[in-house]
């Protein structure tokens, strides 16, 4: 066998290796998409949980909803902050690129103080000029949201707390189950009472805890709860488009060995030729020096 058809056998079997790890990266992917899917039930129910209680204080306690926002606290208007959930690995097509855009525009209409989720799109962000002021890695599971949201809500409540409060604040996450990217932005604050239902109550609960005390306590706990849903529909996103990146690599693998056999089978064919042409001529010289 010449050396052209060793090389070319030898990249149609590493072509194989890397078919065989495209498989498994998007194996990986779609169950970690569904898992995340999956946790996003309890997310609600607790969501609605919290949101039935809210709108419980509310009820006996109307004159509490100013003091629980936290962007009704006193000081300096200190402009924006914007929450941007990236990732932290790569092979998720144009995710990063197109958030750090949605920042930069979003930047470029109001001053924002940004906190970035994910090594991978503070690389974008800073790649266009983004300046980050605080980031944090990306959950690498679903099991890891829940702490990663309580690292995001410290440091958003740790500004908040400073005398220059903020008029808005902002999350910019991607958006699973389209079959193009999709880019949601959603507000915390101002935080919108005005979305629960408030029941009707002859009389008023029996509590333990000041009613405006209850109630920001209440609106922290959903705040939480909305970061959380956040983180996890980006990173059924996130695997998503791991999942569409693994289609279009796997249909070129597939294509590259599908040349690369192509190539083989005609440089074989070339041989056998040239073989059979070489015994053919080998043949009749040997007759001819036989007469």
């Amino acid at each position: 066998m010449s050396g052209k058809l060793g090389e070319i056998e030898k990249r149609i079997a590493a072509t194989h290796q890397l078919d065989a790890v495209i498989a498994a990266m998007r194996g990986i992917a779609a169950s970690r998409s569904h898992e995340a899917h999956e946790r996003m039930a309890g997310i609600r129910a607790t969501a609605a949980t919290a949101g039935a209680a809210i709108g419980e204080v509310l009820a006996f306690a109307p004159e509490s909803a100013a003091a629980s926002n936290p962007a009704a606290q006193g000081g300096e208007a200190g402009g924006d902050i914007g929450i941007v959930v990236g990732t932290e690995q790569g092979f998720v097509g144009a995710l990063n690129d197109a958030l750090a855009a949605q920042a930069q525009r979003l930047g470029g209409a109001r001053a924002c103080q940004w906190l970035l989720v994910g090594s991978r799109l503070v690389s974008a962000t800073a790649a266009r000029g983004v300046a980050c002021a605080w980031s944090a890695p990306m959950a690498a599971h679903p099991d890891a949201v829940p702490p990663l949201a309580v690292r995001i809500a410290d440091a958003l409540y740790a500004r908040l707390a400073t005398g220059r409060r903020a008029t808005r604040v902002t999350v910019l996450s991607a958006q699973p189950g389209e079959s193009h990217l999709s880019i949601a932005q959603r507000t915390l604050i101002p935080f919108d009472l005005a979305r629960f239902q408030v029941p009707r109550r002859t009389q008023p609960p029996l509590v333990n805890v000041a009613p405006a005390r209850l109630l920001a306590g209440l609106v922290e706990f959903y705040v939480f709860v909305e970061l959380c849903e956040a983180l996890m529909l980006s990173f059924a996103a996130e695997n998503e488009a791991r999942v569409r990146a693994m289609l279009a690599a796997r249909a070129n693998v597939q294509q590259r060995l599908g040349d690369l056999t192509q190539r083989y089978r005609a440089l074989r064919q070339e041989e056998i030729t040239s073989e059979i042409v070489e015994l053919s001529t080998g043949a009749q010289a040997a007759r001819r020096t036989a007469d």
